[in-house]
């Protein structure tokens, strides 16, 4: 299993963060590379490195800190460490999960919380869990969606006698349901998953406004959005749904590691028609980053089976909200069935390293087709001013027609820069994959502005370019795995929880 080592001189501020992680001993520098991946590299001589974990032989502890990627730059990343006692809390519940965030009173102060078990974020306190004629008496999707006509493309109360109906019962059901589940993480917390299976199932967990989080061990399942709507003028119609399972708006120094994150038991693919005659989407995204946004370390996680998996910026409009910020590093995860955005980043400084990447063409539930497929699956999502640095990334595509070009597809991006990845374990040009799309992406922009006789977007006037900028390894030090096997192994065997031990 080898490895690359990118170092930086270290800064007061950094070498702090990585003291914490100061444990693992020379002799257990192998273990600590199989369990974390992409390690830091070591602060003081003769020290062995630290995982992303840190591990300390296999081992997560409340006050670790995020010891590499965006999150451990600056004031670094470690939740609540240094909690006292009396900040420190056990929950199995929703009730008991948001009275431990009020933290008696102090919620922005450190605070450790345990999840023992699964919290359902459609329970009420009593126990009873809620669905979707809780929410909303007499909601029905099917008579929704009658209302948009025979061709789904215009909503008219007049449409049936029940229309009007329909549509103030599908926003007060949309409205009661974000009141129930909605889960708000302030500053200064760190939640673990004691278990392997301790996490979350219908919840929506936001990080807002808040600075110095951390998600651990966590097993969480995409919540259903009941009441998702259809939008006839997104494109040819699509659905959108309002909850996401986790996502930051306006947050800084975020450390997300060793999470489940996927749609679990209730695939789209099993939702009711829509007026296109496919399943309704009831879910948006997995791991959803926006609004400013910053500093932020996505490790050793497993996602997978979901559509829109993980979006970097809301809008190509946002420069005021994002430009300068969503940094960000996705270190050692595993993403297989995801069909879209492994990210989607506009803005951002991204640093994508050792990911493993799994898809097929045949999946039942979630099959990937490729751009060059005429799909419109991919992997990396290179959006409106994204840099994105991407490196030693596996890429495994199975089935018919399974090509290359799923590895990355522009989205008016024109920077991007891939280092030693591979494609089926063999060497790819993933450089000249993401120019190609770029490329027929202008071609078709410049077409359609030309035959509307409206100027073209400023986009199309940039060539594309490998030089994205900056470079990772000036920002932070990291350790790379150089084999696509070692990826691959990491990813199958050290990724999501319940693989490291949890000492309290």
């Amino acid at each position: 299993m080898t490895s690359a080592t990118h170092t930086r001189p270290t800064t007061p501020a950094v070498r702090s963060r990585f003291r914490i992680g100061a444990g693992v001993a020379a002799s257990a520098s192998a273990l600590a590379l199989a369990a974390g991946l992409a390690v830091a590299a070591p602060a003081t001589a003769g020290m062995g490195p630290a995982s992303p974990a840190p591990t300390r032989g296999g081992v997560i502890r409340a006050d670790d800190a995020a010891p590499t990627g965006w999150a451990a730059v600056g004031s670094g990343t470690d939740g609540g460490a240094g909690a006292p006692a009396a900040s420190r809390y056990e929950v199995s519940t929703l009730a008991g999960l948001k009275a431990a965030l009020a933290n008696n009173g102090d919620p922005k102060a450190p605070k450790i919380i345990y999840v023992n078990g699964t919290i359902d974020g459609n329970q009420t306190p009593d126990g009873r869990v809620l669905g979707e004629q809780d929410y909303a008496p007499g909601y029905d999707i099917d008579k929704y969606i009658s209302c948009f006509g025979p061709e789904g493309k215009v909503w008219s109360d007049q449409t049936h006698e029940y229309c009007k109906k329909q549509r103030q019962l599908r926003q007060t059901g949309s409205n009661n349901m974000k009141r129930q589940i909605e889960v708000s993480l302030p500053s200064n917390t760190t939640l673990i998953g004691l278990g392997a299976d301790s996490g979350f199932v219908g919840a929506n967990i936001v990080i807002l406004s808040a600075t110095n989080v951390v998600m651990r061990n966590l097993s969480v399942e995409a919540p259903v959005d009941f009441f998702s709507t259809w939008s006839p003028d997104d494109g040819d119609g699509a659905w959108n749904a309002r909850f996401d399972a986790v996502s930051s708006v306006t947050s800084d120094h975020l450390w997300i590691d060793h999470v489940r994150l996927t749609d679990g038991r209730f695939p789209d693919s099993e939702a009711p028609l829509g007026p296109d005659g496919k399943p309704a989407n009831r879910h948006d995204g997995l791991l959803d980053l926006k609004d400013g946004t910053d500093y932020v370390t996505i490790s050793n996680s497993k996602l997978s089976d979901h559509d829109k998996t993980m979006l970097l910026g809301s809008g190509d409009e946002h420069v005021d909200k994002d430009g300068g910020k969503l940094r960000v590093s996705y270190i050692g995860n595993h993403l297989e069935n995801i069909q879209q955005r492994g990210p989607r980043v506009r803005f951002g400084q991204v640093h994508v390293l050792n990911n493993y990447f799994v898809a097929s063409t045949e999946h039942p539930h979630y099959p990937m087709i490729s751009e060059g497929q005429g799909g419109t699956s991919y992997f990396l999502g290179a959006g409106y001013e994204s840099r994105i640095y991407s490196e030693r990334n596996a890429f495994d595509y199975s089935g018919p027609g399974a090509d290359e070009s799923i590895m990355v597809s522009s989205y008016n991006g024109h920077r991007f820069k891939d280092i030693g990845s591979w494609f089926n374990g063999e060497e790819a040009d993933v450089n000249a994959v993401a120019q190609a799309s770029f490329e027929q992406n202008r071609a078709e922009a410049l077409a359609e502005a030309e035959l509307k006789g409206e100027p073209a977007p400023d986009w199309t006037g940039w060539a594309f370019s490998t030089d994205v900028g900056w470079d990772p390894a000036d920002a932070y030090n990291y350790k790379a795995f150089t084999t696509p096997q070692a990826v691959r192994n990491h990813a199958l065997h050290f990724t999501g929880p319940g693989v490291l031990t949890v000492k309290r």
